[in-house]
């Protein structure tokens, strides 16, 4: 993972050598194994590229990465397949050397229409002054964009500025496909046209319409000054998934099937649907392919393994490289059994459980463990562990707190080998607060409602993994390691778990409940994706979604809807069903149960300041400080004892 960024600019009066402070320092903080910067300069415009790397796979590489044409490249991404990249290679260097083979616009196009995984990325052409970029089809990495003097200098950039008449300004690329401008024809004409090529689905009818719908799409929020228009060939990137299957049954749905109770969510209910020998072999289908796309995100990870053999570890000063964010749902426990089969058994893998308060200022750990070096060799000071002194019980309210201790037991009576560090991440309101002008606002921008102040809040402080471990021993402070947090997101999208999507099968039944089920899909990058990659990327770690994996996709897709979700069945046992006949599968009774709860009401963040908000209220909470008081707080700057940055 990286933050990636260029400024371009067609006037030597508005280019500028150097990136302002706080967008570096933002870009620094995604990428803090390795910074680097580059000016390419034509008669006609300049461009400085910002590469920061955070470094996960083969050989550190460092960004931007230039070819002997000129060419420059920056990746912010994973090849998980469709390229060949062997484990101890680069992917961005092997995307980079796959670029500079590539002969015409076509086969820049065959190239990333074969890549399968997360990626952002900026690539500069030298040769015809074109620059390149754009977002995969999910939009699992956040790109950024904001054009200024009116067409005279734009930026690229994984993540924004703090300043607020900058903030404002900035707009997510859409993921609908790759852009490219033409640098030498933009300074000349003084105007910005982007060039899209799509996305298409090549088994769906209307191509032409299609095509329009992403044209416009990708044109909401521009300037005037900036247009966006269909490439010139009508060249499109072949989308990675299988479209979804809209198959409906003979008969409308009515009663469950015979011999299922449907009052309420049982374990019987679940166990009866697994004695039908076609639902079960689905289940073990989706299990697969589920598990296959963890393997991918938990694998190829510097690991002790590599250290030389007299380096040998004791147990407790193993550190976890994975982590999941974690609630003890059924979305998040089968994310963590399927880890257990492919992390090596005796690395840890630390569970993420966050939790808010609001009676009363937690108190801090005694004084003599401030700064103590904790036994996974992590420094820990006590304002990044409130509650480590007097004890855990206080949070135990916050519903997520309570399935995720349940949770816990499960998985250690599944897999009793396996160290499981369940890390309970308290949360003050007055922490809540601060950081979240300090540092969270910012990220989340521009998605700005009090939906989005909840998740990326309550993701940005699981994702810090600043807490306290709940041990045989008893309670110590600790802090995860791990640098790849996989998330459970596009679970509910996907398998109707929202409480949207039974009212829409209430009322327009299976046919409607595919359409609710394909919108969840197309707007999932603008609604969490690019928000959630800027909130986990802030510190130094890589958001994985499994249930994004274009193989899962691609089996659910090809789904009739009734035999992923069941939405005559109750809470607990219809939505998802799939994925609660697969806790099953895996011993997972007690989660394969619990109905869907979200994020924002389970660690108790939402209601937290105001009671009478709804999610789809512009959130004034996110509203970026202006700069004068951005002048004062620069001259009360202390150093923040969570992540040791100056705040």
């Amino acid at each position: 993972m990286c933050g990636i960024c260029c400024s371009v600019s067609f006037s030597l009066e508005h280019f500028s050598k150097d990136l302002k402070e706080d967008l570096l320092c933002n870009l620094q903080r995604r990428g803090p194994d390795s910074s680097r910067q580059l000016v390419r300069s034509d008669a006609d415009y300049q461009c400085l590229f910002s590469g920061h790397v955070l470094h996960l796979r083969g050989a550190l590489t460092a960004q931007p990465l230039e070819g002997e044409r000129g060419d420059v490249f920056l990746w912010n991404g994973e090849v998980f397949s469709g390229v060949q990249v062997e484990a101890e290679e680069n992917d961005a260097q092997i995307m980079f050397n796959c670029l500079s083979s590539c002969q015409d616009e076509s086969d820049i196009l065959s190239l990333f229409s074969e890549v399968q995984g997360p990626w952002s990325f900026i690539y500069y052409q030298a040769s015809h002054h074109h620059l390149w970029f754009g977002r995969d089809f999910f939009g699992r990495r956040s790109l950024l964009w904001h054009f200024g003097n009116l067409g005279m200098s734009f930026c690229l950039s994984s993540v924004g500025s703090h300043t607020s008449e900058v903030a404002n300004q900035w707009r997510e690329v859409p993921a609908s496909g790759i852009f490219r401008i033409d640098l030498k024809s933009t300074s000349i004409c003084k105007s910005v046209v982007l060039k899209l090529y799509p996305w298409r689905s090549i088994s769906k009818e209307n191509v032409t319409r299609e095509c329009d719908e992403r044209l416009t799409r990708a044109s909401a929020s521009l300037p005037p000054f900036v247009s966006v228009a269909a490439n010139e060939a009508t060249l499109c990137l072949k989308e990675p998934v299988a479209p979804l299957n809209v198959l409906l049954p003979p008969a409308p749905a009515a009663a469950p099937r015979a011999g299922v109770s449907s009052s309420r969510p049982s374990a019987e209910t679940l166990r009866a649907l697994l004695t039908d020998g076609h639902t079960q072999e689905v289940v073990g289908q989706f299990i697969a392919v589920l598990s296959s796309a963890v393997r991918r995100r938990v694998l190829c990870l510097p690991r002790e393994g590599d250290l030389p053999p007299s380096a040998v570890l004791e147990p407790r000063d193993r550190k976890a490289k994975v982590a999941i964010l974690f609630s003890g749902g059924v979305d998040s426990m089968v994310i963590a059994a399927l880890a257990d089969r492919h992390v090596p058994l005796d690395e840890p893998i630390d569970l993420l459980n966050v939790a808010f308060i609001t009676k009363e200022k937690a108190t801090p750990a005694s004084s003599s463990n401030k700064g103590r070096k904790q036994g996974n060799g992590e420094m820990l000071s006590e304002e990044s562990t409130p509650d480590a002194a007097a004890g855990p019980e206080k949070w135990a309210g916050a519903p997520d707190r309570a399935t995720g201790r349940a949770g816990l037991k499960e998985l250690q009576a599944a897999s009793p080998a396996r160290a499981w560090n369940l890390v309970e991440i308290n949360v003050s309101l007055e922490e809540l607060q601060e950081l979240r002008r300090a540092r969270i606002c910012h990220l989340v921008q521009p998605s700005d409602t009090v939906l989005d102040d909840s998740i990326g809040c309550a993701v940005w402080f699981a994702a810090r993994g600043a807490g306290c471990l709940v041990a045989p021993g008893g309670v110590r402070p600790y802090r995860s390691p791990a640098k790849v947090v996989l998330t459970g997101i596009g679970a509910d999208e996907q398998l109707a778990g929202y409480s949207r999507h039974r009212a829409r099968f209430q009322t327009h039944g299976l046919a409607g409940l595919n359409k609710e089920i394909e919108m969840e899909l197309a707007r999932i990058s603008s609604r969490n994706l690019g928000r959630d990659d800027r909130v986990i990327g802030d510190h130094g770690k890589e958001a994985r979604f499994p249930f994004l994996d274009e193989n899962v996709v691609s089996f659910l897709n090809s789904l009739p809807v009734w035999e992923k979700a069941n939405l005559t069945l109750p809470r607990g046992t219809g939505e998802k069903l799939i994925l609660r006949l697969a806790a099953m599968e895996l011993g997972l009774t007690a989660s394969a149960l619990l109905p869907k709860r979200a994020m924002q009401f389970g660690s108790r963040i939402a209601k937290l300041e105001k009671r009478n908000e709804k999610a789809s209220d512009k959130c004034g909470r996110l509203q970026v400080i202006s700069l004068e008081n951005l002048s004062i707080e620069k001259e009360t700057k202390t150093q923040c004892p969570q992540c040791n940055n100056i705040h």
